[in-house]
């Protein structure tokens, strides 16, 4: 199967632009770039009844309410970016899409970045942020909470899971993987297939985990490389997501399969046609909106199952 009709043009799109790739530039630059050129894909933003920032000392949090004055169930979303790029504003639409969408209150967490940052601050600023909102559920009026996340920020819902269970809580209804980044050793048929020409790049890989993993040695931590925790047993239900032009399809189906065989409930879907970061393009990419409405359906699900 060939890329879909529209995410070439997008591709082409990309070759005739006159920005730097990430890996030549500066994280700072990078991320300029990264905020720019992704809001000119996006979709048309959803009204929300009420978006409210909440600050901390290390991290940030945008929270999405969807409709006012009713105890909903929460997703606490961890964005993409690879560790290094992206924030609360590369992915407002979509976490206004997943908030109305799915009926929850979404909890948009602005982790601490790499190279300033790197491993693990924004590890401990994603486990903080969901245990803020797990045991303040009653005055924030949530009851019932998933995590999720696309790329760096899948890599770090999978972790927080697994920190979750390891710790005894809180208690996860749901986690939601979009491509996520599971295995930083960059080992997989797909890094090769797919390292060049579908917009993430291994290039762009070794850039961002060059900066988030600055020691080798934490590439086998499974707090960096979640697929390599000892077990996957006894985590909450997952769906997760890949596209078949992404360096990381592999290593996402590996988790997928990894959680499956632990006898964790997992839905995997791979969009065959699709590259890494498609979920964000929903104004010019249909299979981004259709991905989206199949992230809600599930977090529907995932939340009326803690509630019935």
């Amino acid at each position: 199967m060939s890329v879909h009709p529209q995410v070439q043009a997008l591709l082409d799109r990309v070759a005739r632009s006159p920005l730097p790739p990430y890996h030549t530039v500066s994280a700072f630059v990078a991320r300029r770039i990264y905020r720019d050129t992704r809001a000119v894909l996006a979709p048309k933003a959803p009204d929300v009844a009420e978006v409210r920032l909440l600050a901390f000392e290390n991290y940030a949090m945008r929270a999405y309410r969807p409709v006012a004055n009713e105890t909903l169930p929460a997703l606490i979303y961890f964005h993409g970016g690879g560790w290094t790029i992206g924030d609360l504003d590369t992915h407002d639409t979509l976490c206004r899409q997943l908030a109305v969408g799915a009926r929850c209150v979404v909890f948009s967490v602005d982790y601490r970045l790499a190279p300033e940052q790197p491993f693990p601050a924004a590890v401990d600023d994603c486990f903080a942020a969901t245990r803020h909102v797990a045991e303040n559920a009653a005055q924030l009026k949530i009851s019932g909470i998933a995590v999720g996340g696309d790329s760096a920020g899948g890599n770090l819902a999978a972790t927080v899971a697994l920190l979750a269970r390891d710790a005894g809580g809180p208690s996860l209804a749901f986690q939601l993987l979009i491509y996520p980044a599971t295995d930083q050793r960059m080992g997989t048929a797909s890094h090769e297939r797919n390292g060049q020409g579908y917009l993430l790049t291994a290039d762009s890989i070794r850039y961002f985990r060059g900066h988030y993993l600055p020691n080798e040695r934490d590439w086998n931590d499974w707090r960096a490389s979640p697929l390599l925790a000892k077990t996957h047993a006894n985590l909450p239900p997952a769906l997760v997501i890949t596209a078949g032009y992404d360096p990381l399809v592999d290593e996402g189906r590996a988790y997928a399969d990894k959680l499956r065989a632990a006898g964790t409930k997992v839905a995997y879907r791979e969009f065959a046609d699709m590259v890494h970061g498609f979920i964000l393009f929903g104004g010019v990419i249909d299979a981004a909106n259709a991905a989206v409405a199949e992230c809600c359906s599930a977090l529907r699900a995932a939340f009326e199952e803690v509630t019935a």
